[in-house]
Parts: C-alpha cells; sequence; structure tokens
C-alpha cells in the first residue's frame, strides 16, 4: 500500500509525500481535536509520533519504502520525494538551493501535521533534516544522519560527478540493462552491487526511445553546488535534540569524520553498519534497522 498526499513547497512547488504502511491506530478518547490532517491520518501531536523520511541526490521516496513499512507499526512514517526527484515538481526555472531543500521539508511537516518529528535522512536527504533541525528546533525531536559529511567536497568531487552524468549510457533499452550498468558495468563499482542497480533502476521511467532517469541530471548538478563547496559542522553544533550518526563501513562517510561529527552534535550517538556502502538503509535492510531501533526506543513515544 502506497498512499500519496500533496503538499506545497516554497515558491509554490508541488511535492509529493508517500506513506508506505498503515499508522498505528491509536485511541481515539485520547485524539485532540486537531488529531485529523484533512488526509485521513494521524498528526504528531494528537495521534501518533511522526517520521519524516528524506532521500538522497537522485533517490526517491520509494527507496524509503521498506524502512516506511516497518516504522508504521509504530509511528506515522512520511517519506518525501524531494524537489527535482521521484513525482514532485521539477521546474525547469526552479530554485534548486539548500533553503529551497530546507524550506520544503519544514513545509511538509507542518501541511502534514507530523511535528515534534524524528527526521531520518539519507546523503543529501540527511543534510537537509540536520539543517531543518538546527533551523526549527521545535519541530524535530529526533535525528538520524545516514552516511553524509559534513566536510566540503570541493571543486574536484564536483566535477567528478558531472564526468559521471556524462558517462551514462542513456537511453537505457531495459531495465534488465539499469541494473546491469549502475550495478556491475558502471566505473565507480568496484564490484558487482546488486542493490546499487536496483537503486538506480527505480528512478528510471520509460521514454519513447528507452529507460532515462525520472530527474534531470543538470538539475541534480545545480542543487549539488550549492551544498558540495561549503562544510556544514555550524549547523550539526545547532541542533538540540538526540542525534544518531549512522555510516556504512564502505560507504562515503569515514569513521573518523562520522566520529568528529558525532562529538560537534551536543546530543550525537554514533552506529555502522557492516558490509554496508553509501546506500546503507538499501544495502543492509535488516542491520540498518538493527542499527537505528535502540536510538529511536531512547526517544520513547513522547
Amino acid at each position: 500500500m502506497a498512499r500519496r498526499i500533496d503538499v506545497t513547497g516554497t515558491d509554490g512547488v508541488r511535492l509529493a509525500a508517500w506513506e508506505f504502511g498503515d499508522p498505528p491506530k491509536t485511541d481515539p478518547a485520547q485524539d485532540g481535536p486537531d488529531a485529523g490532517d484533512g488526509h485521513g491520518g494521524r498528526t504528531g501531536a494528537g495521534g501518533c509520533p511522526g517520521v519524516l523520511l528524506l532521500h538522497g541526490l537522485m533517490g526517491r521516496a520509494s527507496h524509503w519504502a521498506p524502512t516506511a513499512r516497518w516504522l508504521s507499526g509504530r509511528y506515522r512514517a512520511v517519506a518525501l520525494d524531494q524537489r527535482g526527484h521521484g513525482r514532485s515538481d521539477k521546474p525547469p526555472q526552479g530554485a534548486f538551493t539548500r533553503d529551497a531543500y530546507v524550506d520544503d521539508a519544514e513545509a511538509a511537516l507542518e501541511q502534514l501535521g507530523l511535528a515534534p518529528v524524528v527526521l531520518i535522512g539519507h546523503a543529501m536527504g540527511a543534510l537537509t533534516a540536520w539543517q531543518l533541525a538546527a533551523r526549527r528546533p521545535d519541530l524535530v525531536r529526533g535525528l538520524i544522519i545516514c552516511d553524509m559529511r559534513a566536510s566540503a567536497l570541493g571543486a574536484a568531487s564536483q566535477r567528478e560527478w558531472a564526468q559521471w552524468f556524462e558517462s551514462w549510457p542513456l537511453p537505457f533499452a531495459t531495465l534488465a540493462d539499469v541494473r546491469k550498468w549502475f550495478g556491475e558495468d558502471d566505473p565507480w563499482v568496484e564490484r558487482p552491487n546488486p542493490a546499487r542497480g536496483e537503486f538506480y533502476a527505480e528512478v528510471m521511467t520509460e521514454s519513447p526511445d528507452g529507460w532515462r532517469p525520472v530527474f534531470e541530471p543538470e538539475q541534480m548538478l545545480r542543487s549539488r553546488e550549492t551544498w558540495v563547496y561549503d562544510a556544514h559542522w555550524e549547523e550539526l553544533a545547532q541542533v538540540r535534540c538526540p542525534a544518531l550518526v549512522v555510516r556504512g563501513l564502505d560507504g562515503e562517510l569515514g569513521r573518523a569524520e562520522a566520529q568528529e561529527m558525532v562529538r560537534v552534535l551536543p546530543r550525537g550517538q554514533y552506529a555502522e553498519v557492516a558490509d554496508a556502502g553509501h546506500l546503507v538503509h538499501y544495502d543492509q535492510p535488516e542491520a540498518w534497522r538493527a542499527a537505528i531501533e535502540p536510538f529511536l526506543d531512547s526517544l520513547g513515544a513522547d
């Protein structure tokens, strides 16, 4: 089951939010008059506690579906297609800035009635999550950062990404070709990784000449250039709620930097997932759940 809820982001951009499982039932006698969100769900304040899941660059809400279904036993878990991604708007001249992504997430929280929320973000979505937590501590009661660096990545990284996009053999003739290229043939793949192939198959759509990404690569580069040149330690230090930094042992976030992030966070904790790369929650879903469950338990239901 996947239920779509349209929300309006900054500048009127239409965003698609998704529930992949039924939220837990609550006692109607304990629900306040604002417990309904206008869409048949429960709010974070009046019903069950809320979770907002934010995917990374080039991702989509469906990448969170297994996590969201698992969470739905105790939370109202909503995954957001961020601007330029999934089923959300991709305005050609739209803003793909850090502020726009953070503003969108804030608008989604308020329109969905999820606050005070647990934010769970992967990669770029994790940066959005901790920047929102720093800006609006009243809206966020817990934060999970999945494999995102706080240090600046620099111009060389941006050039590498531009060259990587140019190397994609578009269009792909079949989804099997997508899975094979991203899982085996992509020069960025060190060893065969079927999960990576499946991850990218989810962000492809069929066009008259074959399979192409649902996003515009140029928009992805525009988005990325708004954060790769800067370090983001200052915002980490401003996060007041409990925060968990999770890394895959073979991911992009090194152990030393992850532990420094934990030190900088006022209430930081650390976890790592073995045999996982950058796509931690997608590579090793069971180990990912085991890594974050104790942290979620520590937050309680209130």
